[in-house]
């Protein structure tokens, strides 16, 4: 059976059955938990997705964790039911590390698995999944006195995720900015930063080296403005067509920028602007385990980035 196996974020099991229900037939769901037939897709609103699912039976939590230790070392378990048995499957299981990440180290690289008791005698586990933290949960050693508010979580995240950071070498736009918590990122990773708002910066981020300040509307910045431009950040509140259409604008230009934009959504889920960010060549959404009801679009150079084994989505 070539099934793939998704896990929803908490609260958005609903957009993610509505999503790939789009583009794959589902046959089971068990919260967080979404089986669905056919290879991985790169689900927007999946916080991990299972790339090589399979059930087994167990004829016991022993047998469990024997099967599991026989493919590998490290699981995380995800349970759907049966709370006590998947618990004691556990504690027969090596302990995976919970410490926090550290910005700007790389992602831990030895394989993690994912598994769940599907009912009393069936084990559903895949050895290899789309995120290598548990659950897909990015927490990080927090900086509580630099940035001005808590949006730098969400940087650092993506950042992390995609492997591939702004250094002294680029020229990045943070649309949006203030109070700065992005420019605040992009600046201590040495990059210039130009940030554009209409309301002002944190005096503290404003003083940061390569840092200036541009008042004024994000929508009416061109990017031929900023020769050298290597990054775009965009944290802007808008309804998320008037994001498409911007975006859809600068891609069509030789000398795009990377890309890094958060989609806020406004009201119910704009599953129309999604399909049509994802159609963007090259594109990819992702649900951050630092996002609320929005999204996170990123556009990286080709060849550039982590590869996250998972096939772009399929054509209409």
């Amino acid at each position: 059976m070539n099934f793939t196996v998704y896990q929803a974020p908490h609260g958005l099991l609903p957009d993610l059955t509505r999503e790939l229900g789009a583009v794959r037939e589902i046959t089971a769901v068990r919260a967080p938990l979404v089986v669905a037939a056919g290879p991985p897709y790169p689900a927007a609103f999946a916080a991990n997705i299972w790339l090589e699912p399979a059930f087994s039976p167990m004829a016991s939590i022993s047998d469990a964790a024997k099967t599991l230790k026989a493919v590998q070392r490290n699981w995380a378990c995800v349970p759907v039911g049966h709370f006590r048995r998947a618990a004691l499957v556990v504690a027969k299981l090596p302990k995976v590390s919970a410490r926090p990440l550290i910005f700007g180290e790389p992602l831990p690289t030895s394989p993690l698995g994912a598994f769940t008791l599907w009912d009393e005698g069936t084990l559903l586990f895949s050895p290899k999944t789309s995120e290598p933290v548990p659950d897909g949960d990015y927490r990080f050693d927090e900086d509580k006195e630099g940035p001005p508010n808590r949006a730098y979580l969400k940087l650092w995240e993506i950042l992390t995720r995609l492997g591939i950071m702004p250094g002294p070498d680029d020229v990045c736009l943070d649309l949006g900015g203030s109070p700065g918590g992005w420019t605040w990122v992009l600046a201590g990773l040495g990059a210039r930063v130009a940030c554009v708002d209409k309301a002002p910066l944190d005096p503290r981020v404003a003083a940061m080296p390569g840092v200036s300040y541009l008042p004024g509307s994000a929508f009416a910045v061109d990017a031929a403005d900023h020769p050298g431009l290597s990054w775009l950040f965009w944290d802007v509140i808008c309804y998320p067509a008037r994001l498409v259409t911007f975006l859809t604008r600068l891609v069509a230009r030789p000398d795009c920028p990377r890309l890094v934009c958060t989609v806020k959504f406004q009201g119910e889920t704009d599953f129309s602007a999604i399909a049509a960010l994802a159609a963007i060549p090259g594109g990819r959404l992702l649900h951050l385990s630092h996002n609320k009801h929005e999204l996170t679009f990123v556009r990286l150079r080709p060849g550039e980035g982590r590869d996250w084994a998972i096939a772009a989505p399929d054509p209409d």
